[in-house]
């Protein structure tokens, strides 16, 4: 009896908890190894999840506990800083028209919810470990991994995130490269009038927005010029946010009370990658963040990466045969669809850099995500 194919996931971030469940769905053995040995299961305030990203979720079989836990909306509103509302925009249902436009929920609950799922499938998971050597031939590749052992594998899938270490290891230069915005991002309770998201744009930030995550809570993030986040003292993050949020109106003042606790604060960096010409090498392939990343301004980060898994898990259950042809397919399946996203992420962030108030943020946000209604 053949043997069923063996493929290392190295990542469990998104697009590897995805390709995890959707390969051991096909019955193909799976390692997935994750660096963090929490699995990264705490980190993180919200997420906006957008229709593509929820079709996708569906098809992993988690989209009803999805529902349960965040909240459901249709459209987005743009505010002056004062909180006076401007228009408020229709969002696309581009997972369909029996999903919701979007979803937000908690970012802990939706990688518990993939964590769960991963644990069902029946893969073998290893957590606080990462892949350090590959030594590849033409029909295979073998890792060992950095607790000592070692594994044959038909493929490996690069899922580990910006800083890949094995992007670099299997020669792709890309690097994450930033845009010159950064940040400030806190999980609160949701005022009971905020039921959709709310931009504005302008005022002492760039952008100050919120996204309701349940009924409870939601999370709320403010956009301004990065900085050296070493010069930063931790212990100053909720000064620094609650500086900025204290000059926005509307719902803001309510938010801003629960902007008390430093380590509940998070600050990133906005950054832009997009590896161009194939996303392989030999048995390696790139998926996720790994392969491309763009600043949220279209929240469309996890969905591009859970997209990726889709397709990449399709071509992989598809074919008897894998080569560079089959994944130069997914290469080219994935770039039409993520260099658009990518974009247009960074222009809607560039425009606010350049001071351009007139520039069509609502335009190219339903223009881009136009495209996103056709399947990946």
């Amino acid at each position: 009896m053949t043997q069923p194919r063996k493929v290392l996931v190295v990542g469990g971030g998104a697009a590897g908890n995805a390709v995890t469940v959707l390969l051991r769905r096909a019955g193909f053995t799976v390692d997935l190894v994750e660096a963090r040995d929490d699995w990264n299961a705490t980190a993180g305030s919200g997420i906006t999840l957008q229709g593509n990203a929820l079709r996708v979720l569906r098809e992993l079989g988690v989209w009803e506990r999805i529902e349960a836990s965040g909240f459901g909306f249709g459209s987005v509103g743009i505010t002056a800083p004062d909180g006076t509302v401007l228009h408020v925009q229709d969002d696309l249902r581009t997972g369909g028209d029996d999903l919701p436009a979007t979803v937000g929920m908690q970012r802990p609950q939706l990688q518990q919810i993939l964590i769960e799922a991963v644990r069902a499938s029946g893969a073998t998971v290893r957590l606080g470990t990462t892949a350090q050597i590959l030594d590849q031939d033409a029909d295979g590749v073998l890792v060992r991994l950095s607790d000592g052992t070692q594994g044959r594998y038909d493929l490996v899938v690069a899922a580990d995130g910006l800083g890949s270490a094995t992007r670099a290891a299997i020669g792709v230069t890309a690097k994450p490269e930033p845009t010159g915005m950064a940040i400030w991002r806190i999980a609160a309770p949701r005022p009971a009038g905020v039921v959709r998201t709310d931009l504005a744009y302008g005022g002492p930030a760039y952008i100050a927005g919120y996204c309701p995550t349940s009924e409870s809570t939601l999370y709320a993030y403010v956009v301004e010029a990065n900085r050296d986040r070493a010069a930063i003292a931790p212990e100053s993050y909720a000064d620094e946010m609650r500086g900025l949020t204290r000059h926005y109106g509307g719902f803001w003042p309510e938010i801003t009370e629960h902007i008390t606790d430093p380590a509940k604060v998070n600050y990133t960096w906005f950054d832009r990658m997009l590896v161009e010409g194939s996303w392989h090498r030999g048995r390696v392939v790139l998926a996720g963040d790994a392969a491309h990343c763009c600043p949220p301004t279209l929240a469309q980060g996890a969905a591009l990466s859970l997209e990726d898994a889709w397709v990449l898990a399709q071509l992989l259950t598809g074919s008897d045969t894998w080569d560079d042809a089959l994944f130069q397919a997914y290469y080219e399946r994935r770039i039409a669809r993520v260099r658009p996203v990518v974009e247009a992420s960074v222009q809607i962030g560039q425009w606010q850099l350049d001071g351009a108030r007139d520039a069509d943020v609502p335009g190219l946000m339903a223009r881009t995500m136009t495209m996103l209604r056709d399947l990946p």
